[in-house]
């Protein structure tokens, strides 16, 4: 029997992966001085919308304005104190009102930029171009950290001077994430064909390949890809109405499924170690100690992200390892018995990223993506109420927590030698990785049983060129896109390709392995199991 019970956290965990979707954003950088004597400064990262504002390019053509520190949250003009805000720079704290309210009330009080602090600086300020006509000031995030250092460190008394470097030509990040993302699959596809390789050997003992199919495996036939894809659309719409407690939820699972997939890929390494094999005895159970130390470290490195998830500085680390373990097991576990179910998984969901990122804003009331309100948070991508984008409230419930649901690594901002920004973050979706990786999963353990290599390696191939035509539209589009629009075509157009090129097309659209092992129970041979096993080897 299927382990249909494992089918809903399956779900919910791969769904994670279609949550993909980047602001338009541009890097500044605050120069801010005190008057003492040496003149001290130090420099703070923002985060602004190229589309309203311009800013200069260099310190050197920009303004110097006072900073006005503001304890009120500026909804009201009676929060303007009394010496005024003309000609100056005004800091405010996320208040209940939307930020585009406080930009009128600074500008109406002669405000040259108004600089909203909050918890993170992954989304800038989004809306509709038209909604600020009237406003002329500069808009731009910053953290509360930030703003607290900056007095701590200049005093009360501070200057500043806002400014934008040039982005660099070159994008780093998107080579990071190609080379997580090509090595991810790759190597969950040829692990995947390692545990089939081990399912082969033990194909004489049906008590301990049924056992083991059960605990490693999870197979997916067409209705049940059906059923999964459904689920995700419901867990969709669940996340975008009850968000702000379900992002918790999914926090958890994320640490305990993450956990568990990173002991998964480093038990088998730990295990081809010839030495430290001690044991302890509890019970009737025994445990090999290096074991249990693997199990507290991945335990340990679950709960530290956890704890420091928010920190812009150095928690993607964990963060990108953690989900790289992810992926790996998920790719590994997760089994297509052929290619059609492939193709009925890869289509169903690559219509299901399209539908809610680009179908969704002319449902919605607000006119934004479920997509992008599920990924971003109300934090990132700001609530909206009647069509008025509106800040959402500073609420003890954290509503800047974001879903665990992407590779990300940051563009880093290099100004007089010094890391400022490390903002925005340059992302990729689980799913981007998991769903394609199944697909190659599938034609590695295609290819052990017709004794080749071509599927495999063809189909990792197809998935990196998908990714470089992604980073080639996200670069010619200046938005995120839906990389499953550009990965499904290649994996799966590539597969039937190979296939009719060999003349397999019926075989890897049935399958192989799965009715081996049916006709296995059904009473086959020993003697054809052994001719198959010394196929395979050669």
């Amino acid at each position: 029997m299927r382990p249909k019970r494992r089918l809903l956290p399956a779900a919910a965990a791969l769904l994670w992966g279609f949550l993909l979707r980047m602001t338009a954003a541009q890097e500044g950088i605050i120069h801010a001085y005190g008057n003492g004597t040496p003149l001290p400064s130090k420099d703070y990262c923002m985060l602004y919308n190229p589309y309203w504002t311009t800013l200069p390019t260099t310190i050197e053509n920009a303004t110097s304005f006072s900073l006005e520190n503001l304890t009120t949250p500026l909804c009201n003009l009676s929060d303007i104190p009394s010496p005024g805000i003309t000609n100056k720079v005004v800091a405010v704290s996320w208040g209940t009102c939307e930020f585009l309210e406080k930009a009128k009330i600074a500008q109406k009080g002669g405000a040259k930029a108004l600089l909203v602090a909050n918890g993170s600086l992954q989304f800038p300020p989004t809306g509709n171009k038209s909604e600020f006509q009237d406003v002329n000031l500069l808009i731009a995030f910053m953290t509360n950290k930030d703003l607290r250092d900056m007095h701590q460190t200049l005093g009360n008394n501070i200057s500043v001077k806002l400014y934008s470097p040039p982005r660099p030509k070159f994008d780093y990040t998107m080579v990071v994430i190609f080379i997580i993302a090509v090595s991810s699959v790759a190597l969950g596809g040829y692990w995947s064909g390692v545990s089939e390789l081990e399912d082969m050997k033990a194909v004489t003992n049906t008590e301990e390949r049924e056992t083991k199919k059960k605990e490693d495996s999870l197979t997916f036939t067409p209705l049940t890809v059906i059923i999964f894809v459904v689920g995700c659309c419901v867990i969709m719409i669940l996340l975008y109405f009850f968000y702000k407690w379900l992002v918790y939820v999914m926090i958890s699972i994320f640490c305990l499924a993450s956990s568990m997939s990173l002991y998964n890929c480093l038990a088998p390494l730990i295990g081809k170690i010839p030495c430290g094999r001690c044991r302890i005895v509890c019970g009737s159970k025994s445990f090999e100690v290096r074991l249990l130390f693997i199990a507290a470290f991945c335990i340990s490195l679950a709960v530290v992200w956890a704890v420091f998830r928010n920190d812009d500085r150095w928690a993607w680390i964990l963060q990108d390892l953690l989900g790289m373990a992810f992926c790996l097991n998920l790719i590994k576990t997760l089994k297509l018995p052929n290619f059609k179910a492939c193709v009925i998984l890869l289509v169903l969901l690559l219509i299901y990223d399209v539908f809610f990122v680009f179908i969704t804003p002319f449902i919605t009331k607000n006119g934004e993506s479920i997509m992008i309100e599920v990924a971003a948070g109300p934090f990132g991508s700001n609530e909206k109420n009647g069509g008025n984008l509106v800040e959402a409230t500073a609420q003890p419930s954290a509503p800047h927590e974001k879903l665990p649901v992407v590779i990300k690594v940051p563009r880093l901002i290099y100004f007089s030698a010094m890391s400022v920004c490390l903002a925005p973050v340059s992302i990729l979706g689980f799913g981007d990785i998991i769903v394609p990786g199944l697909l190659v999963a599938y034609c590695r353990r295609f290819d052990i049983h017709v004794g080749s290599s071509i599927y495999y390696v063809s189909c990792v191939i197809a998935y990196a060129v998908g990714m470089v035509l992604t980073f080639i539209v996200l670069i010619l589009m200046k938005q995120g896109q839906p990389a499953l629009l550009y990965l499904v075509p290649c994996t799966l157009i590539t597969v039937v390709i190979v296939a009719w090129r060999r003349k397999e097309v019926k075989k890897i659209w049935k399958g192989t392995s799965y009715q081996m092992m049916e006709n296995l129970d059904s009473g086959a041979s020993e003697e054809n199991v052994t001719t198959d096993q010394q196929t395979v080897r050669q």
